[in-house]
């Protein structure tokens, strides 16, 4: 049975960009984007081109160089935002213009202070005019997360009705738990008239650490769509980690769920983001983290040593980590430091073994991590004979 295709929409240069500190220029971003396309995402978001000029200059030129993927632009419901949009795009050769509008009663009443009927007029008016630039016309419901559910379906229906080709639900505060979140998709999957005609979409943020899996509940619900970013970077607390739901849908074959991402290449894509926009990836992060195929606990060394799939349900070459690191700490256990002694040349006996691991057990009280080099000293200072080293 063929896998559904989940298409991936990466932000990063939009919706990443908008962490402070973060601003890339031009050139950085065309760097980013050509690796974006090699990685093999389907969207790529370029920019808010009426933000500023260099933005509109950015997505003018990533609409240059892109030659598969689809370049977005995202505009608010504004004619003027949709036209200038259009111009960034026009040498796109799959241009999107990404509109839309607050649904939420939140948004409504207090941001908008309208009414219900006035923001779907609105909805469909910039819906309109973005599909008399191009064919490809994404509608964002903005607090989709907290928008009552028929009130979206009708919103839904009546973009479709405009032309809509995908239709973003996102969560953009973070609120949903994602079964709430899911049960939106599939409600909107089940009453909207006219859902074949588009794709849904998830867009989830971290607020509350969530979006990873709303964002997986919602394409197991029915999108085909998921927008994220490299390390999960965006407002706030961040994104939907484009690496994590990745590999979830891989490492999950029971979802009948794929990409088109090489995984092989997340690892070197979030260093090259990181470096790029001066934010540091966390040790913990899942998938690209530098602890993510680290082990330190004796217990789960002694596992990986023996089968690599006691403690690891990923193969670090599947993204791009040439290998799992045993890292000696002082809670670390004899077969992992004769693991890591066996690598820097010494073989050693079960009884010589006892000696030296007295010996590195003092050393690792003192030092937070044990490297080769302290391997060497800690074999050659403990109460054994070199000669009988291997």
């Amino acid at each position: 049975m063929a896998k559904d295709k989940v298409q991936i929409f990466d932000t990063t240069l939009r919706d990443g960009e908008q962490v402070p500190g973060c601003k890339l220029d031009t050139a950085q971003k065309l760097v980013l984007a050509e690796r974006l396309e090699e990685l093999g995402v389907d969207i790529l978001e370029a920019g808010f081109p009426i933000s500023s000029p260099g933005d509109f200059n950015s997505v003018s030129e990533i609409s240059k160089l892109i030659k598969n993927a689809t370049v977005c632009g995202l505009t608010r419901a504004v004619e003027k935002d949709i036209k200038v949009a259009a111009e960034a795009l026009r040498y796109a050769k799959k241009p999107r213009i990404h509109t839309g509008i607050g649904t939420s009663e939140s948004h409504i009443k207090f941001k908008f202070k309208t009414s219900q009927e006035e923001v779907i007029r609105r909805a469909v008016a910039a819906v309109t005019y973005a599909k008399s630039f191009v064919e490809d016309v994404e509608f964002f419901a903005e607090d989709a997360g907290r928008t009552d559910n028929e009130y979206l379906a009708r919103v839904c229906e009546a973009v479709i009705k405009a032309g809509a080709t995908v239709l973003n639900i996102p969560d953009t505060t973070g609120y949903c738990l994602p079964e709430e979140y899911g049960a939106k998709i599939k409600y909107l999957k089940e009453n909207v008239t006219g859902i074949d005609k588009a794709i849904l979409s998830c867009h989830c943020h971290n607020d509350l650490g969530l979006a990873t899996a709303n964002s997986v509940s919602g394409a197991i619900n029915g999108a085909r769509q998921i927008e994220c970013t490299i390390n999960g970077i965006g407002e706030r607390a961040g994104n939907t980690s484009l690496e994590e739901v990745v590999m979830i849908l891989k490492q999950h074959p029971d979802l009948n769920l794929d990409t088109n991402i090489n995984t092989r290449l997340l690892f070197d894509t979030s260093k090259m983001v990181s470096q790029k926009m001066g934010m540091p990836v966390q040790p913990n992060k899942a998938i690209v983290g530098t602890n993510a195929f680290a082990h330190s606990s004796g217990i789960h060394q002694d596992g990986v040593i023996k089968n690599r799939g006691t403690y690891e349900i990923i193969d670090p070459e599947d993204v791009g980590v040439s290998e799992s690191s045993i890292v000696l700490t002082a809670r670390s256990g004899r077969a992992a430091l004769a693991y890591r002694a066996k690598n820097v040349g010494y073989e050693l006996t079960k009884l010589q073994l006892d000696t030296v691991y007295d010996n590195f057990l003092k050393f690792a009280d003192v030092k937070k991590e044990i490297v080769d080099s302290d391997i060497h000293e800690i074999v050659e200072t403990s109460n054994i004979k070199l000669e009988s080293l291997a």
